[in-house]
This record gives structure tokens, C-alpha cells and sequence, in this order.
């Protein structure tokens, strides 16, 4: 390992406000940085930078002094590829870009790279929608190592590509793919399990942890699993059988024995409950279908996309306390007990996290056409992007 490399590995680890994967540096949607501005002029926030990404999905992640994100476009023999972009974080300068051939595949939505890259010790992590997984050097954007996972495993891909962000977890990277997921050896791509052939689910990996034993949720095209870090060994299953298998928003794990479970196409949502190793039901609901962004949990309570509408559900019962029409299919994640969500039409709202109601901060336009991606927020600077690769970075910086 170069030295540059190492002092950016440090830096990364360092950075407490940093957010180098989907979700944020737990997984959660929660960012736990404070001292940002939540009250903004009424033009909103300042524009640090913009960046044209091309078509997609992927969010920004954030480590140290960079940003990382992706897109699909026309490489310079024309044809389609998946961009991955390392950015001066502050600045908006372009560090780095690699690109790798890879279809747009449009299907019922504009196409591209569903996963968001994620950092970690100096590397970069990146899943496509075919399914191949790459290792970057994330100080100068070398391939450490590819691998194609439906060629190395059998494994088949779900019918909308995958969409699996990588979840590292000590030496393994670990992506949904196959019936309960697949784990990579960190250094080198070599595969260390895999759990079958059948369709993933769309979510990534979140952390969980069972009888001391350290594991992670994955969707399956038909079931919840628990899935042993170590050895991929199955711990428990739970069915979930939705339509067509769009199974998409993560599991949210609200308690050491409790997940909630969501899904669009008037599916509805769940609570589940762990009980001597099984895992078993305890409420469903009509109410927070939420389609592909998952919901957070704050204080016994949810915040989340119910269809085409901003939704708290109290955890304990599944009853519905608020909801919001005015934000379309959007976004969200909390910082410093507030909701942060970005509209569909590009709208950046705060509000209150509160069962009480739907409570106004502040709301500024930053964005237009469909905005389906998360906004992230890091160090101070929000990250927000829409379907066709617009991006923007704001200052929220406290003076």
C-alpha cells in the first residue's frame, strides 16, 4: 500500500461525519453530525458545486475529503458503461473517473446503477446492475480487483438488476446476490460464500446482531434472512413474498429483536419479532408501502415513503400518527432529530421529527425532474442527485 493511500485509509477512518456508504456509517439513515445550519435564506443553501453524472441512482458517499458516486453513459467508443466518479469533496474538482462497459437497461425506469459506492480502508467498492463487483484504489482509481458474480457463483439476477450497495464487514464485502447473499474476500474478490442460485432481493445488507453472533438481513426474492457474517450460514428466514419479488427498501431494525419490513405495489409493511432464534410476526399494516427508499426509525416511531406520501407510523402498534402529500415519491434521512427529505421534484425539506405532525423547517428547490436518490449529508454539505445525473453540493457549514 502507497503512502498516500494510507494517510487517505487514516482519513477515512478518522472522519466521524463522514458517510462512505449507503445509509450513512451505520446503515441506518441516521447521521449523527450536529452543528449544521437548519435555517436557511430564502433562496436556500449555497451551491458549493454541481457535477453531470449520467443516468442512475447511486448516491453520494462521502470519506475525508472526497465524494464518491456513479452513473451511466456513453464511454468514447459510444458505448454504454458505468461511470464511477471521485470528486473533491469541498470543491467539486474531479479527482478521478473509471469507467467499465455495462448496459443502461431500462426497465419501467430511466436504468443505471441502482447500488451506491462504498469506502472503506482506502478502497472503493462498486456493484452493478449485471452484477459485477470492482475494487478501486479510491486515492488514484486503479482496479485492484473485478469479479463477475453471476459467472462466479451461478447465482441469477433479479429481474431489475441488481441493486445491492457492498457492505463491508471486517475482511468481507458482502452484496445480495443469490438466495441470501454473497461474501467476497476484501483483498482480493476471491469468493468466501455463497448462499444459492436463486433471485436477490434489491436491498443491501444490514448489520445484526443475534445471541452475540454478528450477521446481516438480506431480501430474497421471497424471504427475509439472517445471515451469519462468518460463514453465510442461514440463522433464520422469514417469508416475504411480495409482488413480483420487489423486495427493494431495507430491513430497519428498530431493536435488538425487532426489524420492520416494507414494500411498495400496496404491499404494506411489518414488524417482526425474534423469539428463541425464530422470527415471528407481530403487526401488519396497509400503511408505509414504502417502494424503493427505506424508512428510519427515531424514538418508537418511523419516518418514511408511504407510495407518494412522507408517513410517521408509531413502531410499537402500526398505527399511522401523520402523513404528507406534498413530497411525491422522495427521500429521507434524519440528522440531529430532524427529517431531512428530498421531494420528487427535487424539493430539500426539514422537519421536525415528531409524532405531532408534519412540522416545516425549511424547504428549498435544488433539484428537478425525478429525484428517487436519497440526499446524504457529510461534514456539514449536503450530496443530492436526480435520475438523469444532475448532482448538487450545498453548504449547511455553521459560521
Amino acid at each position: 500500500m502507497s503512502a498516500q493511500t494510507l494517510v487517505l485509509g487514516l482519513s477515512f477512518a478518522a472522519g466521524a461525519d463522514d458517510s462512505p456508504r449507503w445509509r450513512g456509517r451505520d446503515a441506518n439513515g441516521i447521521v449523527k453530525e450536529t452543528g449544521w445550519l437548519s435555517a436557511w435564506p430564502a433562496n436556500g443553501p449555497k451551491v458549493l458545486w454541481k457535477a453531470s453524472l449520467g443516468t442512475g441512482f447511486s448516491t453520494i458517499t462521502v470519506s475525508g475529503s472526497r465524494a464518491f458516486s456513479m452513473g451511466n453513459k456513453s464511454n468514447a467508443d459510444g458505448v454504454e458503461a458505468d461511470f464511477v466518479y471521485c470528486f473533491d469533496a469541498e470543491k467539486g474538482d474531479l479527482i478521478w473517473e473509471k469507467s467499465y462497459p455495462e448496459s443502461l437497461d431500462p426497465k419501467n425506469f430511466e436504468g443505471g446503477p441502482g447500488a451506491s459506492p462504498t469506502v472503506d480502508d482506502g478502497r472503493v467498492f462498486t456493484f452493478s446492475r449485471s452484477g459485477k463487483l470492482f475494487c478501486f484504489d479510491a486515492a488514484k482509481g486503479t482496479v485492484i480487483w473485478s469479479n463477475d458474480l453471476p459467472k462466479t457463483t451461478g447465482a441469477t439476477k433479479p429481474e431489475w438488476g441488481c441493486a445491492s450497495s457492498p457492505f463491508v464487514a471486517g475482511e468481507l464485502v458482502i452484496v445480495n446476490i443469490g438466495r441470501a447473499g454473497t461474501a467476497v474476500n476484501k483483498a482480493t474478490g476471491q469468493v468466501v460464500w455463497s448462499t444459492g442460485v436463486e433471485k436477490a432481493g434489491y436491498s443491501s445488507a444490514v448489520p445484526f446482531e443475534q445471541g452475540g453472533q454478528s450477521a446481516v438481513l438480506l431480501l430474497g426474492e421471497t424471504d427475509l434472512h439472517a445471515v451469519q457474517i462468518a460463514d453465510g450460514r442461514v440463522l433464520w428466514k422469514y417469508p416475504r413474498k411480495t409482488f413480483r419479488g420487489m423486495n427493494i427498501a431495507d430491513p430497519v431494525v428498530v431493536s435488538p429483536t425487532e426489524v420492520f419490513l416494507a414494500s411498495g405495489y400496496n404491499y404494506g409493511s411489518e414488524l417482526i419479532r425474534i423469539v428463541d432464534g425464530k422470527a415471528v410476526g407481530v403487526w401488519k399494516s396497509t400503511h408505509m408501502r414504502n417502494h424503493f427508499n427505506s424508512s428510519v426509525v427515531w424514538r418508537g416511531y418511523l419516518y418514511g415513503f408511504d407510495e407518494g406520501e412522507l408517513c410517521c407510523l408509531e413502531v410499537k402498534t402500526g398505527e399511522v400518527k401523520w402523513s404528507e402529500r406534498s413530497l411525491g415519491k422522495g427521500s429521507v434521512e434524519l440528522a440531529d432529530g430532524k427529517l431531512m427529505a428530498l421531494s420528487e421534484k427535487g424539493e430539500l425539506v426539514l422537519a421536525e421529527a415528531t409524532p405531532d405532525g408534519f412540522k416545516t423547517i425549511a424547504r428549498a428547490q435544488i433539484l428537478s425532474n425525478k429525484c428517487w436518490t436519497t440526499p446524504v449529508l457529510a461534514n456539514g454539505r449536503v450530496y443530492a442527485r436526480n435520475a438523469g445525473g444532475s448532482a448538487v453540493c450545498l453548504d449547511l457549514r455553521g459560521r
